[in-house]
């Protein structure tokens, strides 16, 4: 059976889907990026046959596959034509090995024209994280609680710089507050393999931007290799007044459910103290959220700088500005990487 390396296979033809002929818990684990699952056994199928390879014999795995297949064939054609109707797929499974290859019997037999991966997903999962290590030119956006980082790293995009939104595809802002109003946490691994495709999309000299982000977005850790990069990287701090991050944040949460915002204040009561925390419960029952986010900010604003003066970044430009309006930051930002000609020179991690 032709087999496509890694690189041919993700830069394969568009029109033809990705379908991963896994289990449907291996695909939720972790899956190449825009790939459709579609398996062969169940989850219950899989682990059947599994068993009967490890406690009677690998013929008899065989032929317990084959019982699952056998009656599904017809409907997983029918399947495919929906799924690719210009009958072209690529295929992997986990190694390349007898599932993929079963998928791809049955496709070609049906007229289709199959790509098949060698060594399968596997084969994905370490170039994912080979690329973290990869040292590549970047600059930081960093700033206290509330200064709108996000919502500038959004505009830079839509000016055409280069950006990689950590926390979009963590689906977490990276505060206790942080998974308000977002959809469920990616697991670990898909987030490294989200990352990974957009890191691989990136120009190789152009710095790309990126927040400034502690180890652990939610509960998803930064990969090693480029925490380390993002560490080391010129860092632009955009400075904004208090009172305008106050005011932007009591906004942003004054819309949300109120218990919500009660357990992001208990998740970090211990911080605040009890007083503090008595005080924003209260503010939150009273619908002050402008008081309930300036004693948040308290605890937020001292755990940014401390981590601030510890920083090992190659250089801190620091942006001031009275408001928190994206595009009059985005302007302001890009203004002084100019001058300071940040991002002009690689940055390499520190070894």
């Amino acid at each position: 059976m032709p087999r496509l390396p890694l690189d041919e296979f993700l830069t394969g033809p568009t029109h033809a889907p990705i379908f991963d002929a896994r289990a449907p818990l291996e695909y939720t684990q972790g899956h190449i990026p825009g790939a459709v699952s579609f398996p062969i056994f169940s989850d219950e199928e899989r682990a059947r046959i599994g068993t009967t390879y490890k406690q009677v014999s690998q013929d008899k795995a065989v032929l317990l596959g084959l019982d699952f297949f056998g009656p599904k064939m017809s409907q997983m054609v029918k399947q495919a034509q929906k799924l690719a109707p210009q009958k072209e797929v690529r295929l992997h499974c986990w190694r390349g090995g007898m599932r993929s290859g079963a998928m791809q019997w049955l496709l070609e037999l049906a007229g289709f024209k199959v790509h098949l991966l060698d060594k399968g997903y596997k084969d994905y999962r370490r170039w994912a994280l080979g690329a973290f290590a990869e040292p590549r030119p970047l600059l930081v956006l960093g700033g206290l609680t509330g200064s709108g980082k996000t919502d500038v790293l959004q505009e830079l995009a839509r000016r055409g710089e280069p950006v990689v939104d950590l926390e979009g595809l963590a689906h977490h802002k990276g505060s206790s507050f942080g998974a308000i109003g977002l959809p469920p946490q990616p697991t670990p691994e898909q987030f490294e393999n989200e990352l990974a495709w957009q890191l691989r999309h990136l120009p190789s000299e152009t710095p790309a931007w990126l927040e400034d982000e502690s180890r652990m977005i939610g509960a998803i850790p930064l990969p090693g290799a480029l925490f380390e990069q993002m560490s080391v990287a010129p860092l632009v701090l955009l400075e904004v007044p208090r009172a305008a991050r106050t005011r932007k944040l009591a906004d942003e949460y004054g819309s949300q459910d109120p218990q919500l915002l009660r357990e992001a204040i208990g998740r970090i009561q211990k911080r605040l103290g009890g007083l503090a925390t008595k005080e924003a419960l209260a503010a939150i029952d009273a619908g002050d959220m402008e008081k309930m986010v300036a004693l948040a900010l308290d605890y937020y604003d001292k755990t940014y700088t401390h981590g601030l003066e510890n920083r090992r970044s190659a250089s801190i430009v620091r942006v001031t500005s009275d408001t928190c309006d994206a595009a009059v930051n985005a302007e302001l930002v890009l203004r002084a990487t100019h001058e300071q000609r940040l991002g002009r020179v690689q940055i390499h991690p520190k070894r």
